[in-house]
């Protein structure tokens, strides 16, 4: 159940006022809703490395990751699969039934499943990120 952590992220979001935890909100959403997105290691491991790559070709690959960004759209663009894009909306879908009642969860929800091309952006991002945290 994912009600707990949803509530967690309802309060952060809530008492964010500058709406700087949106974006990392999105990500997070679009990750959990991504678990059933089907992603083969011999595909995801060298899209993975490009992205570094890319990263890394424009500076510091630490320094925090953009949806809009050249890294984002390219591993974006390698691993689009419309089964994988519709796993994500079936994922999106399932979290916002368990959203219920919490507005600012819901709301990011929404906007992620009204932007499809932004939700996947936010699921690769997250699976840029957590390559990055494993290197580590």
């Amino acid at each position: 159940m994912a009600r707990p952590w949803l509530e967690d992220l309802e309060r952060s979001l809530a008492a964010d006022v500058e709406g700087e935890s949106l974006a990392v909100a999105l990500v997070v959403l679009a990750f959990h809703a991504g678990r059933d997105v089907s992603l083969d290691a011999d595909e995801l491991r060298p899209a993975l490395r490009r992205a570094v790559l890319l990263l890394a070709a424009a500076g510091d690959p630490a320094r925090g990751l953009d949806l809009n960004g050249r890294a984002v759209r390219a591993l974006a663009a390698d691993l689009d699969d419309p089964g994988r894009r519709a796993a994500l909306e079936l994922g999106l879908g399932m979290l916002r039934v368990d959203a219920a009642g919490l507005p600012h969860v819901s709301e990011a929800l929404r906007a992620l499943l009204d932007a499809p091309d932004v939700a996947w952006r936010a699921y690769v991002s997250a699976l840029l990120a957590q390559d990055l945290a494993d290197e580590e």
